[in-house]
């Protein structure tokens, strides 16, 4: 049901008196022990949410449906034109795989906060696998499929799981993509070795099994179901990682009951979905939005959720999504606007958006990274429903600023803009020195605390770089790291990263692990590392470096080897694929490199040379090498040097 609150008076609600808010939403849930108390602080000085309630993820997700009614509904469908697949599972069946593999689990010596590393493509059985974990109180950490095996490696030592679970391979268009291999090559690097691999087998690309270590996936469900395990609300439910400026992944922490009572909070207020109500949304479940909103948001809600495996574009065509919006009845649709630009790329006209029936969708959502206002209106036109930006963070786990469709009175979405602070988030824009800036003036984003429920309490095994990195600058606050600024009337502008994370197509990627990769080549003496404007991904990395005395290789030829370092390195998705040969890099008097002038210099924006800068002649040099390699966008002539 539609809450009764006006949006203002809901916000207002929830900073006056936080503790009490989440209370209320708290008791909403089916608790083994209800909280009596809201909001505490652990050893550490760190908020924590309902400390003294216990619970259990996997039983609200499923076991609660089933005894209340919805047994026979669907929970989840899942639609793979990659290996032309469809199946549907009622809650009840859900319900069964899950407490069945969580047998196979525990069979295997998985308990309570051991860990457990996800490395499966978007297959019903990643599903089973997280809410099985969750079920026996194990963390799951959710790697995606895409990150190669030494990035793999860092997160088994830094996780130390118990198990992997894995499939022999994934199909992106017609290209078949073996796991398997991936994972013992990152077993093999990592100093940390896990006790056993689970392997789901996919016909298309059958996996050799290591005698001893590695156990099939369909053995482990023909274990007899265990019940869900209460668990206290402050316990982790996952680790998932995110690229930090270091280059060394953070892994966020998710509590089982803060993010249940948050999740479950905003598929009412922000998403207006009902039990029964079907939502798709287009994302990997390595994401934090794959997470929240095609696993956990959902189930909690009693709705149905449409999991896909494909791409918005080549699975078979441009006309895919609108396809499952149809289909399956969908009613919200939540996606990046990178998806979106794909789409129209290949179908700028809509054709085949119109071949299909979507008067049954009501808002397409949008995240990952800023929505150009170009294609914000072209997707609003094509399909005559509220688009809405929104944006949110990997620490987060559900939206920061939104235009929550679940609330009365809610100011409409906005082109450019993310919308309105969400219930809880007390969030303001503040200049360098840590206070508060006027409207209209950029500024970095952040949070006044306490964070609410949902959001993450601390970095696995690393207090002290929880503190550091986002408590430390602007003390009583959490610093998101992106700038933006409000306008008059209260609408807010996310303008992009603050520090060195680029976010391609929705990846938050380190420029100092890029530059590490590319530092390492024999020929190559410094490096700085771009993320420049792209149409399609909102940014794509690209390098500048600076050779070695005495190396005489090729442009085109270096280019060649460090794509594939970084490919090899990272992966694919890290879109690296340009490298510009300079004499000599832009910096300071102090020799930091000026790479948001490099910057803004690729994409063609006004800039103003910092004071400090060396010598201004290089610009013009970097700016004649950029346009030479027709990397970036046109320069106007008469941009500042």
């Amino acid at each position: 049901m539609k809450p009764a609150c006006s949006y203002a008076a809901t916000h207002a609600a929830s900073l006056a008196d936080p503790a009490a808010f989440w209370l209320a939403q708290a008791h909403l849930l089916p608790w083994h022990t209800p909280p009596t108390e809201a909001l505490s602080r652990d050893a550490n000085g760190f908020y924590r949410w309902f400390r003294d309630g216990e619970l259990n993820t996997c039983y609200l997700c499923l076991d609660y449906h089933v005894q209340h009614g919805r047994a026979d509904q669907p929970a989840l469908i899942y639609d793979s034109p990659v290996t032309n697949t469809r199946r549907t599972y009622t809650y009840a069946e859900l319900l069964d795989r899950t407490a069945r593999f969580a047998g196979g689990l525990r069979a295997i010596g998985v308990g309570f906060g051991d860990r457990v590393i996800l490395y499966l493509p978007n297959v019903p059985e990643a599903l089973i696998a997280m809410l099985a974990c969750a079920r026996l109180g194990a963390i799951h950490s959710v790697v995606f499929g895409g990150f190669a095996p030494p990035e793999l490696a860092v997160r088994i030592d830094d996780a130390q799981p118990r198990a992997i679970i894995c499939a022999s391979g994934g199909m992106e268009f017609d290209r078949v993509i073996p796991y398997k291999p991936l994972v013992d090559e990152a077993i093999s690097k990592a100093i940390f070795k896990p006790a056993h691999v689970v392997v789901l087998q996919r016909d298309f690309v059958p996996a050799a099994l290591q005698p001893g270590r590695d156990l099939d996936y369909q053995d482990l469900l023909q274990a007899a179901p265990v019940p869900a395990v209460p668990v206290p609300a402050t316990h982790p439910l996952y680790i998932l990682y995110t690229s930090g400026t270091t280059g060394r992944p953070k892994g966020v922490v998710r509590d089982h009951g803060g993010h249940a009572v948050a999740l479950r909070f905003s598929m009412a207020a922000i998403y207006n979905l009902e039990p029964g109500e079907v939502i798709f949304t287009g994302s990997d479940i390595g994401w934090a939005v794959g997470s929240s909103y095609i696993v956990y948001g959902p189930l909690l809600r009693g709705c149905t959720t449409v999991l896909f495996e494909g791409k918005p574009v080549r699975t078979p065509d441009a006309g895919t999504f609108w396809r499952l919006v149809a289909q399956h009845n969908v009613r919200v649709m939540f996606t990046a606007p990178t998806a979106i630009r794909a789409i129209k790329k290949e179908d700028p006209e809509g054709v085949l958006a119109r071949q299909y029936d979507l008067r049954g969708l009501r808002h397409l959502f949008l995240a990952g990274e800023r929505c150009d206002p170009a294609t914000y209106d072209w997707a609003r036109e094509l399909l005559g429903v509220p688009v809405v930006d929104h944006w949110w963070q990997t620490e987060s786990g559900w939206p920061m600023l939104a235009t929550l469709v679940g609330l009365d009175d809610m100011p409409a979405p906005r082109a450019g803009s993310a919308g309105h602070p969400v219930p809880g988030y007390d969030l303001q824009i503040l200049d360098e020195a840590g206070q508060p800036v006027p409207a209209g003036t950029t500024g970095l984003v952040a949070v006044r605390l306490p964070l609410p429920p949902g959001c993450f309490p601390t970095l696995w095994n690393d207090d002290a770089r929880f503190r550091e990195a986002y408590l430390a600058p602007y003390p009583g606050y959490y610093l998101s790291g992106d700038g933006g600024y409000r306008d008059a009337e209260g609408y807010t502008y996310i303008m992009g990263r603050v520090d060195d994370v680029i976010n391609v197509a929705g990846h938050r990627l380190s420029t100092g692990e890029i530059e590490e990769i590319l530092a390492a080549h024999p020929a190559v003496a410094e490096c700085a590392v771009l993320g420049i404007a792209d149409e399609l991904r909102g940014q794509v990395p690209v390098g500048v470096v600076v050779l070695k005395d005495g190396q005489t290789i090729g442009e085109e030829a270096l280019e060649k080897d460090l794509v594939a370092s970084v490919r090899h390195r990272i992966g694919a998705l890290a879109c690296f694929r340009r490298v510009l040969v300079a004499q000599r890099l832009p910096k300071t008097r102090s020799g930091k490199i000026l790479r948001k002038t490099l910057r803004q210099l690729a994409d063609g924006e006004a800039f103003t040379l910092p004071s400090t800068i060396d010598d201004p002649l290089i610009i013009d040099e970097i700016r004649g090498d950029l346009q030479r390699r027709g990397i970036g966008r046109a320069f106007a002539p008469d941009q500042p040097t």
